[in-house]
């Protein structure tokens, strides 16, 4: 074993060493490249996602969350559910480069995958929802969405006997309001998070549930091509903000992303990172889906992202966005880049 971790420290990718040396247990891997800074968490089982002490998950509750996201009536025009765009068979995203909402207006973002929400303290792209029942008030009145108001929403449910009937079911007699609703639909989605992926097997103990090529992707995600600095941790996200240069500053596209919520200009063009769990099931990827595949998003990486320059009057500007110094070109061969894709299949 000890020769082995000598071999891929001088660089070898021996898949027989591979094989022997990620047989241990996570803890016991080769050695992680983190970058200065980092909080260094690794890779790991994904367990079920924790309700809060207020809001524990119920059978009648679970229920309840299922109909309100499925209902279009919660929305203004009647035709827009929370699933039209987090939608199961499309990784719980709705496969578009940005979503169409109230009237088929376009949106801004690429719809998330709200499978893993339940394991970020920011909800959104720009972080702008704080816990996953805050989140769920957001699309109902956002004019681009469901554009709804959120007292026509509660006069609807009450009027409706078979809610009644499953609110009072999942919390008591009382009044149906928002945050009820926010509760429902919250406890729902945690129970949306995937399961049983090959890579949820490999760590399992099924040593053939990776082939020899994603095996060594999984190697170098955890090393050359530094994935893991911003996807660590079972969620395979750093819950953090970073800017990979796709901000479009001061032309048609421009997108500040966190900036817009905290005004902050060392925000300027940062987004949160995505879970990369079910990611081979949710492209198109990025907060404007402006790339339709994973290889795509992989060379952008090998090439260091994106270093758009000030122009004219940019230079003075202290909102002008700067590429995330965590981002360097990586040099990974084609064949190390395929076999990358290759291990983002098993999650």
């Amino acid at each position: 074993m000890r020769d082995c971790r000598q071999q891929l420290i001088a660089g070898s990718q021996d898949i027989t060493c591979l094989r022997a040396l990620y047989r241990q247990p996570p803890t016991q891997w080769p050695a992680a490249h983190w970058s200065t800074g980092v909080v260094q968490r690794e890779l790991g089982p994904l367990l079920p996602p924790t309700a809060p002490a207020d809001n524990p998950g119920t059978p009648e509750k679970v229920a309840l969350g299922r109909r309100l996201f499925e209902d279009p009536k919660l929305s203004a025009s009647g035709q827009i559910a929370c699933a039209n765009c987090h939608d199961r068979q499309l990784g719980w995203g709705d496969g578009k480069q940005v979503s169409f909402g109230h009237d088929r207006q376009p949106g801004r973002r690429n719809a998330m995958d709200v499978s893993m929400a339940p394991y970020s303290q920011h909800q959104f792209w720009d972080g702008r929802g704080g816990s996953l029942e805050n989140q769920a008030q957001f699309p109902i009145h956002d004019p681009l969405e469901m554009a709804n108001t959120i007292a026509r929403m509660e006069r609807y449910l009450r009027r409706d006997a078979g809610y009644r009937e499953q609110f009072d079911a999942a919390f008591g007699d009382g009044r149906i309001a928002m945050d009820k609703v926010a509760k429902s639909i919250a406890a729902f989605q945690r129970t949306l998070y995937p399961r049983n992926r090959g890579f949820d097997r490999y760590l399992a103990g099924r040593d053939t549930a990776l082939s020899d090529n994603q095996l060594l992707g999984l190697h170098l995600f955890r090393t050359k091509a530094r994935c893991i600095n911003c996807h660590n941790g079972p969620a395979m996200s750093d819950d953090r903000f970073h800017n990979l240069g796709i901000h479009f500053f001061g032309r048609e596209r421009e997108d500040l992303g966190r900036y817009e919520v905290t005004g902050n200009p060392a925000d300027s063009g940062a987004f949160r990172t995505p879970s990369l769990r079910n990611v081979p099931r949710n492209g198109p990827y990025m907060h404007n889906g402006l790339f339709p595949s994973l290889e795509g998003i992989i060379n952008m990486y090998n090439a260091g992202a994106f270093r758009p320059r000030p122009v004219g009057d940019q230079a003075n500007d202290p909102t002008f966005p700067t590429t995330d110094p965590l981002l360097q070109p990586l040099g990974l061969t084609a064949a190390e880049r395929d076999a990358l894709v290759d291990f983002l299949s098993t999650l």
